[in-house]
């Protein structure tokens, strides 16, 4: 038997990436706010290129 006291066991420093996956309601959140904003950026784009009526 050994006399070494155990080391102090650290926690484990969770992954920013794993956080972000494992938080349900941030993923709901980017899967409305991304799409919306695409959606939005496009159609101001397809407004803008229709030409100025004579």
């Amino acid at each position: 038997m050994s006399d070494k006291p155990e080391p102090e066991a650290r926690p484990e420093r969770v992954p920013a990436m794993q956080q972000l996956l494992d938080n349900p309601f941030l993923l709901l959140f980017i899967g409305i706010t991304i799409p919306t904003v695409l959606y939005i950026v496009w159609g101001v784009m397809e407004i803008a290129s229709i030409p100025v009526a004579p």
